[in-house]
């Protein structure tokens, strides 16, 4: 066979095999960006940032793709299963909706819908310095220190009342300034139990608070005596009152006697018989003793 035939014929075969390939490879693609859309699901994500008792409006909200094995737990599909519900945990840009960071529909806006079910909102009033300043933010951790004159002290006494409570919100403001810096801040609302929320109320009706910054990682509880006006000054408390004497039971009414008992009780005990009278009678070294009865002196 000629060698210019074997020629056509070998590079027509190379290009034959390598259009092939290519074919192969563009149905291959096709194939799987067809079967990757197929298996890819909607998801609601945020358009904006969503903070803590925002309600959630349809330009805060879109539709976008994800794989369907990649999609999250407690995520949505539709815009409308969103709508209308306040957000209890902040939420980025492009961030899934996720049914933990939203409260029920109709629970309310604000700060309502962050408070867990058997706990209590309770606002205090402070100043800069009962604020710490002005830094006391939401998400931080604060102790509650009361100042007034308890009734068993002679002047002032501080204490401190609750440990380890949570801020919620500084003022009108539930989420920190994002430069960090400090906000004014005339009332701080603290999470409370209902019993701690008795001695809030309290503690500002009857004395001073003073709010105290501590580390949100401090989980313990110090025990203090509490601190009085005279350890400021003498360098020692002052001493207790003595406790009231304890009065005694009141001892029944005595019956009246009649009168045979009275005779018998005013009766004198007979006097005891006189000694009888001694003889002592000596005779050398015997010495002897003879008693005379008192019979015989009569």
């Amino acid at each position: 066979m000629d060698r210019r035939v074997l020629t056509v014929l070998g590079v027509s075969m190379v290009f034959a095999l390598v259009a092939t390939t290519v074919l192969y490879q563009m149905t291959s693609r096709g194939a799987s960006t067809k079967a990757e859309a197929t298996n890819q699901r909607d998801i609601v994500v945020a358009t904006r940032p969503l903070n803590v008792g925002v309600m959630v409006k349809p330009p805060d909200v879109k539709i976008g793709k994800i794989p369907a094995e990649a999609f999250p737990k407690g995520a949505f599909s539709k815009v409308e299963d969103v709508l209308d519900r306040p957000v209890v945990s902040n939420i980025l840009l492009d961030e899934p909706i996720l049914e933990g960071r939203l409260a029920a529909k109709g629970s309310g806006l604000g700060l309502a819908p962050t408070i867990p079910v058997g706990m209590r909102a309770v606002t205090v009033r402070v100043n800069d310095v009962a604020g710490v300043a002005g830094f006391v933010l939401p998400g931080m951790h604060v102790d509650v220190l009361v100042t007034g004159h308890p009734p068993a002290e002679n002047g002032d006494m501080t204490t401190t009342a609750l440990q380890n409570m949570l801020v919620l919100s500084a003022g009108q403001t539930m989420q920190p300034d994002s430069r960090g810096q400090a906000m004014p801040a005339p009332t701080v609302t603290l999470l409370a139990t209902p019993e701690q929320a008795e001695t809030l109320t309290l503690a500002g009706n009857d004395g001073r608070i003073q709010l105290v910054l501590r580390n949100s990682s401090d989980q313990a509880v110090e025990k203090t005596p509490g601190r009085v006006i005279a350890e400021l000054y003498n360098g020692h408390r002052a001493p207790a009152p003595a406790p009231a004497p304890e009065k005694r039971a009141a001892s029944p009414r005595p019956r009246p006697r009649t009168a045979t008992e009275v005779v018998v009780a005013a009766a004198p005990p007979p006097p005891p018989p006189p000694p009888p009278d001694q003889i002592i009678m000596i005779r050398g070294s015997q010495r002897t003793v003879e008693t005379i009865p008192n019979n015989a002196k009569n």
